[in-house]
């Protein structure tokens, strides 16, 4: 039988993760424990590694082999022509259990520096299916590698199913060096695989992550900035749900179904606060409900999944810039005209009404040239 080291026994886990390490490093399978099944590996720049699991799971019908990497930047290097929605479900959905397909275009990256034998089991008419699997043992592993795992793609097709370290050791006996215990699996329920071309995805298997849950997940995200998250960015949130609702004909509670999600939050805000009474009032002259919003600060996981970034300010912005230089090409004024929305907190209702007609004139033009299906 295998080796099953139970890592959650172990004197130092470290010790069980260089283990690990080294035995891919000589062209070894490895067994590990993932957020869905149990999972075989290979190293990916170990030929001989790879066409052994291959042989070892033609029997249990696995049909497809995936690249496991350490993140987005990495999945990146190996398609670097990944469309901007590719990016956007990146970002939202790894790590987790979600497998996403791309088409292979001339500029292949990374790949191109892979063994034969290593293209040869992970592309498939073309296309490149990707993991970033959510389990602390697979992360550990990875982020010591030079080059990603050779997985099997998950499917609710296959039989390839061992939730528990004694069923993948079963199913596999010796041709495993080493499988690493960590118990059951939180799901016990394949990923999900997306196909992405272009910016269309299409569920190809389904999984863990309902066809509703990637519908969401792809939906191009607009957050709006101001200061404290209770005055201009709750009006600018507000404003934008209403006119998109308008334009695209729907009921606002039907826009993350249509592909559209808005938000807004402060660079200084508290959470948990509510709206500004003047802010709920002006919206309400407007048709717009404040009433249940509260402030949240413009972190960095609320940061990652703009894909537009509005602020109020120039300050707002250069702020954001100096915390997260990386978000430069997804950060705008609101205002067209590139000036400030001044603060309206302390001025009165007039100001706040001159505030809101700003943010309308501005949004309208914002909302006029978003493209939508």
């Amino acid at each position: 039988m295998s080796n099953v080291v139970d890592i959650r026994k172990a004197d130092d886990p470290r010790d069980v993760i260089h283990r690990a390490v080294a035995l891919l490093a000589e062209g070894e399978l490895v067994g590990f424990p993932t957020e869905t099944f149990y999972a075989l590996a290979a190293h990916s720049l170990k030929p001989k590694a790879v066409e052994r699991l291959q042989q070892a799971t033609n029997g249990v019908a696995v049909r497809r082999y995936s690249l496991a990497v350490k993140g987005s930047q990495e999945a990146l290097d190996y398609v670097p022509a990944m469309p901007e929605l590719g990016r956007r479900l990146t970002r939202r959905c790894w790590p987790g259990p979600v497998t996403l397909r791309f088409e292979i275009s001339d500029d292949g990256g990374l790949l191109t520096s892979l063994p034969s034998e290593t293209k040869a089991a992970v592309v498939e008419r073309g296309n490149l299916e990707i993991r970033v699997p959510d389990h602390d043992v697979v992360q550990h592993v990875l982020r010591l590698m030079p080059a990603p795992l050779v997985v099997p793609t998950e499917s609710a097709r296959d039989s390839l199913a061992a939730t528990s370290a004694e069923e993948i050791s079963e199913q596999f006996g010796d041709r495993l060096a080493m499988i690493i215990d960590d118990g059951s699996c939180r799901y016990g329920e394949s990923s999900s695989t997306v196909s992405v071309t272009d910016n269309i995805w299409e569920l190809v298997d389904p999984g863990v992550v309902s066809e509703i849950m990637i519908r969401r997940l792809a939906s191009e995200v607009y957050l709006f900035v101001c200061t404290g998250n209770t005055c201009r960015s709750p009006l600018a949130e507000g404003v934008f749900r209403k006119l998109l609702a308008k334009r695209l004909e729907c009921s606002e509670d039907d826009l993350a179904d249509r592909g559209f999600v808005a938000a807004s939050a402060g660079i200084a805000a508290m959470p948990g606060a509510a709206a500004s009474p003047e802010s709920v009032a002006v919206a309400a002259g407007a048709g717009i409900d404040l009433s249940a919003h509260t402030s949240q600060p413009a972190g960095n996981r609320l940061l990652d999944q703009a894909d537009y970034i509005f602020t109020m300010t120039r300050s707002h912005a250069e702020a954001i810039r100096a915390q997260r230089p990386d978000l430069a090409g997804r950060i705008q004024l609101l205002s067209r005209d590139e000036a400030d929305i001044p603060d309206p907190i302390g001025c009165g209702p007039a100001e706040y009404e001159r505030c809101m007609r700003e943010i309308t004139r501005h949004m309208q033009v914002i909302v006029d040239a978003i493209e939508v299906p």
